[in-house]
C-alpha cells in the first residue's frame, strides 16, 4: 500500500526535554523520515527510532542544507517514505519558518499539519522566575528577532524601545551593541536586562544587569548563541524570589 505524503511541522520546546507536547510525541511516533534542526536535542529522536532521521539545521552561521533544499527534501521524502515530521525548536510559527515550509508542501499536494510547541520566547524567562507580563510593570511584551534576513537590526526594536513593555529578542546577541545603544538614546541604561543562554537546559547561564552593565556582564561571564535577551522591569523579579525564597529558609532554620 502506498503511504500517504505528508508532512508535519512539529515544535519541539525550548529545550528541556520535558517540555515537548504528547502530540508532538505521537508525530514523531507515527514518522517514517525526521527532518531536525540544530537546536533540537537529539534525544527526542528516539520517539521516532524506526525513522530516517535527517539533520538540516545551521551551526554559527554553517547550513547543512538552504531552505530552498530543505523545502524539496520534504517534499521528495514525503513522496517517497510517506510521513515526514519537520522537528524544530520552540514553536516552528514564532521565527522557526516553519509556515513557509508548510506552504510550500501544499502545493505539491502533501497533506498538511502543524503541532505547536512551547515557544522559548516565553518559557526560557518563564524558567528564571521572569514574567513576560507582570501587574504594575508590564501590561504587554514584543517578541522580536535581532536579526532581519538583511541580516540587520529589526525596526520594530525602535519602536519596541519607546514603549514600557516587556522587550524579548531572539537570535540578538551579535546585536547586542546596537540594542544597547537603542535603549541609551531613550533614556532607559537603568532597565534591567537578562541574557540566558541555553535556556532550559542543565547547561543554562544567565546574565542579570541592566542596559548600562550587560555588556560588561556578556564578556565576564563568556555568554554566547543560542540566548535570548529580556528587557525591561519584570527581570527584577528573579531576584525579588530569589530573596523572598532566601528569607523563608532563614525564618525556617532560625
Amino acid at each position: 500500500m502506498h503511504k500517504k505524503a505528508k508532512l508535519t511541522v512539529v515544535g519541539a520546546g525550548p529545550g528541556d526535554l520535558e517540555l515537548i507536547t504528547i502530540k508532538a510525541i505521537k508525530a514523531l511516533q507515527n514518522a517514517n523520515v525526521v527532518l531536525y534542526d540544530a537546536l533540537v536535542d537529539k534525544a527526542l529522536l528516539e520517539y521516532a527510532s524506526k525513522a530516517e532521521h535527517i539533520f538540516v539545521g545551521k551551526r554559527k552561521g554553517c547550513y547543512a542544507f538552504q531552505q530552498d533544499q530543505i523545502n524539496e527534501l520534504i517534499v521528495q521524502r514525503a513522496q517517497s517514505r510517506g510521513h515526514v515530521v519537520r522537528l524544530k525548536g520552540g514553536d516552528p510559527f514564532v521565527f522557526g519558518r516553519g509556515s513557509e515550509e508548510l506552504a510550500y508542501a501544499a502545493e505539491y499536494g502533501l497533506e498538511v499539519a502543524m503541532v505547536p510547541g512551547i515557544s522559548s520566547c516565553i518559557a526560557v524567562p518563564a524558567s528564571q522566575n521572569i514574567p513576560v507580563t507582570k501587574r504594575g510593570s508590564a501590561e504587554s511584551f514584543w517578541v522580536i528577532t535581532g536579526t532581519t534576513k538583511e541580516h540587520k537590526l529589526s525596526g520594530d526594536i525602535h519602536l519596541a524601545a519607546k514603549s514600557n513593555a516587556t522587550v524579548v529578542i531572539l537570535m540578538g546577541m551579535s546585536k547586542l551593541s546596537a540594542i544597547v545603544e537603542l535603549f541609551t538614546k531613550e533614556n532607559k541604561s537603568d532597565t534591567p536586562v537578562a541574557i540566558i543562554q541555553n535556556g532550559t537546559k542543565e547547561e543554562e547561564q544567565v546574565g542579570i544587569g541592566t542596559i548600562n552593565t550587560i555588556e560588561s556582564i556578556v564578556q565576564k561571564q563568556k555568554l554566547t548563541n543560542p540566548a535570548i535577551i529580556v528587557i525591561g522591569e519584570v527581570v527584577k523579579n528573579r531576584n525579588q524570589i530569589i530573596q523572598i525564597s532566601q528569607q523563608h529558609q532563614l525564618q525556617i532554620t532560625a
